[in-house]
């Protein structure tokens, strides 16, 4: 007797154990239906179940891989959904594969993606300051850009122009000075700009065409195309690590640096405003302070490539490398000052943003002569370079 009893009891037991398990699964099972998708009895539980898992989408600028921003890009994403151990997980879309490089800005907006990388000045054709918060011509270096957004005012500016389109964007990277660009003939005078077409996007594009040329816009991956076909004469891009990857070396002879256009050209995070709104503070610290330190990562970045290219273009490449004129350079950083100074006169926020601006550089310019300009002049003296 005992013995039945004992064996009772062991399969009273593994009932037990397996009605526990059922309902386990069972469980499971319910919730998984929720996150997937919920049930039409009870729409709050799949928000209660999935809010723990934010899921974006990065839409960018940029060919995939491309050095700089396409990889910048896919760190800043990888960054943020490591920073918030997966609870913000983004997925980045390189230029194309959701959407044409030029349409994220609209794309974020009207909430298709709920966030993009990019360079703020593609969107001049929204409003006429956008550009002040990547570059514009005689502008401030990568350095001096970051000093003004984050401690001088211009992210309340920003925001402040950027609500109106519903969106919110963070200072995210930095290619430093750009080059001047590639010419297929040589500028040895102001004359030799006349009828150039080339490539220039923002502001600095209304100073090639009171130069006398003709400024055309384009993303990455159609300058080489149009370089070979004589759609453009002439093209700017970054500076020479970019500019060794996309091979302009193969079909412009003449480069020329530094530029009067861009002192240093800022990348941005662009959000869907409600987006942003929503995520939890913490995820919102998280997403800052990841774009802060691409601002700084980035620049270095670049700096340490292009130094290097730049070797490469000249030693195995032979690629003609010099200033532009002083005549010519003057011209256009005068050019470049009366351009920028005009979008003041557009409306009260343009104003507002070229004042904080204005002053803001000025005051630079004057410490600058005791700080890193004053003190690589000396250097490049004192090293004969």
């Amino acid at each position: 007797m005992n013995k039945n009893i004992g064996k009772t009891k062991f399969k009273r037991r593994d009932v037990l154990i397996g009605a526990t398990a059922l309902t386990t699964m069972g469980v499971l099972a319910s919730c998984k239906d929720n996150v997937d998708g919920g049930t039409p009895d009870n729409p709050q539980q799949t928000a209660s179940v999935s809010k723990n898992i934010i899921q974006w989408k990065m839409i960018t600028c940029w060919p995939r891989d491309f050095p700089g921003g396409g990889t910048h890009s896919q760190k800043l994403a990888q960054k943020i959904t490591e920073a918030s151990d997966g609870r913000l997980e983004i997925k980045n879309f390189a230029a194309g594969e959701l959407v044409p490089a030029f349409e994220v800005f609209d794309a974020v907006r009207e909430g298709t993606a709920e966030c993009g990388h990019a360079a703020p000045y593609y969107w001049i054709s929204k409003h006429k300051a956008i550009p002040f918060f990547c570059t514009v011509p005689g502008g401030m270096t990568a350095f001096e850009k970051a000093a003004w957004i984050i401690y001088g005012g211009g992210q309340k500016l920003w925001d402040e122009l950027y609500y109106d389109f519903g969106v919110k964007s963070f200072l995210c990277g930095n290619t430093g000075v750009q080059m001047g660009g590639w010419f297929q003939k040589e500028i040895n005078s102001l004359e030799d700009f006349q009828g150039i077409k080339m490539r220039m996007p923002g502001l600095g594009a209304e100073v090639v065409n009171r130069m006398g040329g003709t400024a055309v816009n384009m993303p990455a991956g159609e300058i080489m195309p149009a370089l070979q076909s004589g759609v453009i004469d002439a093209a700017e891009w970054v500076g020479p690590w970019n500019d060794l990857a996309l091979g302009f070396y193969k079909v412009a002879k003449y480069y020329y640096g530094p530029g009067f256009h861009e002192g240093g050209t800022s990348n941005e995070l662009i959000m869907n405003k409600e987006s942003y709104e929503a995520l939890p503070k913490d995820l919102q610290a998280i997403v800052k302070h990841a774009c802060h330190a691409g601002a700084i990562e980035a620049p270095a970045e670049y700096f340490a490539n292009s130094g290097l290219s730049l070797d490469v273009l000249v030693n195995k490449h032979s690629v003609d490398v010099r200033p532009f004129p002083k005549e010519v350079i003057k011209k256009m950083f005068d050019i470049s000052k009366e351009v920028v100074e005009e979008t003041a006169s557009l409306g009260e926020l343009h104003a507002k943003i070229y004042k904080s601006w204005s002053d803001f550089l000025n005051q630079s310019m004057r410490y600058q002569k005791y700080s890193d300009y004053g003190y690589m002049r000396d250097r490049s003296e004192a090293y004969g370079i």
